[in-house]
């Protein structure tokens, strides 16, 4: 009975040795590239930080869907969100943490707002952790740094090219080019920074008669001395430049009383955020424009009805598509690396130069020496039936401009 089990025993082992030798070998799946996220997801500015994790989240189903990263053999990316905070302080400490806990990252995106961002690559500077970033300001990439990438114009850049795309864009649709412009400006550090650009000589470069200068503290009680200054001087354009909605709502409500019809121009996103829609009339905010970093354009429209479909957002704000985009150029320069670690992404970024991003407005997919996308531009979105679509540059516009006085 023993040696019937012995040899029983070694049949089964021969067997096995056989199959074993004839079966195909099973590649073992690529372990996943982490890349990072780090963006306010509590506290005043936690909708901003959740429209970029929507964002990224889709642009990573849809690189891991398509066969993950070629390169490394099909390696999937996994998202790591971490978040910032909503102060300076709390976002340097979440990036000290995310170096920290999560030393298999090879890249990252963030930080939304750019004190954050100065705050946050400081600490990936250190860790020499290539990050990308949608803010704006021009310190970002004036320190020297060499793991800093940033997608959108800078502040100084934004407001050289909006004028000349605003004028472009009223020749455009109006038969026109203005000539006389309004600022109404409230006294916040934002919004006086971008009129000091444009009175320190944008206005003169581009040949506009500044006629009506106002700037007022927010909250607004009465706007009625401002609207009657704007509707006695009879500007070809306004510069709005609120940061509080209520203030919004109470100059366009004096101007619709006054039948003040001047084009209306902002910048930034925070006139076409959804929740604009909770104060003010779809009504009244029609035509208003704003010139943004970026925005949903000609040609994402499929992504822009996922934005509605599997996130119930009622559009594409510059903080959604322009993370998704940052997920798609980590992925071209792990692609160009072929090597899954920092040194390698951060220097295959630099040396980027994929053609024209579908991602980002104008230049290219590719970076100069200080870490700017090279030709990065801007969109100039309007509200039209109560959504903010991009109207310009024409070939990115998803509708035509309207012009106050038009049919």
């Amino acid at each position: 009975m023993r040696m019937r089990s012995i040899k029983n025993l070694g049949l089964a082992a021969g067997m096995a040795s056989l199959l074993a030798v004839g079966a195909p070998a099973i590649a073992a799946e690529p372990p996943p590239v982490s890349v990072g996220l780090i963006a306010p997801m509590s506290g005043i500015y936690a909708r901003p930080g959740q429209v970029m994790r929507m964002g990224a989240e889709m642009a990573v189903k849809d690189i891991n869907d398509q066969g993950g990263i070629k390169a490394l053999g099909g390696a999937k990316l996994k998202l790591v969100v971490v978040d910032s905070g909503d102060s300076t302080e709390k976002a340097k400490s979440a990036a000290q943490r995310m170096v920290a806990d999560f030393p298999d990252l090879v890249a990252g995106t963030g930080a939304y707002l750019s004190s954050f961002t100065l705050a946050v690559t400081e600490v990936t500077e250190r860790a020499k952790l290539p990050m990308l970033t949608l803010s704006y300001s021009d310190q970002i990439t004036a320190r020297g740094f060499k793991y800093i990438f940033q997608t959108s114009a800078t502040a100084g850049r934004q407001a050289d090219l909006a004028l000349p795309m605003i004028l472009d864009l009223a020749e455009k649709a109006s038969g026109k080019r203005p000539k006389t412009v309004a600022i109404l400006t409230d006294n916040t550090a934002a919004s006086l920074s971008s009129v000091k650009a444009m009175k320190d000589g944008l206005l003169e470069k581009n040949k506009l008669e500044l006629v009506v200068d106002e700037t007022f503290t927010p909250p607004l009680s009465d706007a009625s001395s401002l609207i009657q200054r704007v509707r006695s001087r009879r500007p070809d354009l306004v510069f709005f430049l609120p940061t509080v909605i209520s203030d919004a709502k109470l100059i366009l409500e004096k101007m619709n009383e006054t039948n003040v019809r001047v084009p209306v121009i902002s910048f930034g996103i925070a006139i076409a955020e959804p929740d604009v829609l909770n104060t003010v009339s779809p009504k009244l905010i029609n035509g208003v424009m704003s010139a943004v970093a970026n925005w949903g354009a000609k040609g994402q429209e499929a992504l822009i009805k996922r934005m509605k479909d599997e996130y119930n957002e009622p559009w594409m704000t510059q903080n959604a598509i322009s993370t998704y985009g940052d997920m798609w150029i980590i992925k071209a320069a792990l692609e160009k690396a072929g090597k899954a670690d920092r040194e390698s992404v951060a220097q295959a970024m630099r040396t980027l130069d994929e053609g024209k991003t579908p991602y980002f407005p104008g230049g290219e997919l590719k970076f100069d020496e200080a870490g700017h996308r090279v030709g990065a531009t801007l969109t100039v979105i309007q509200w039209q039936n109560g959504v903010p679509v991009t109207v310009f540059p024409e070939d990115v516009a998803i509708a035509e401009p309207i012009w106050p006085g038009q049919k």
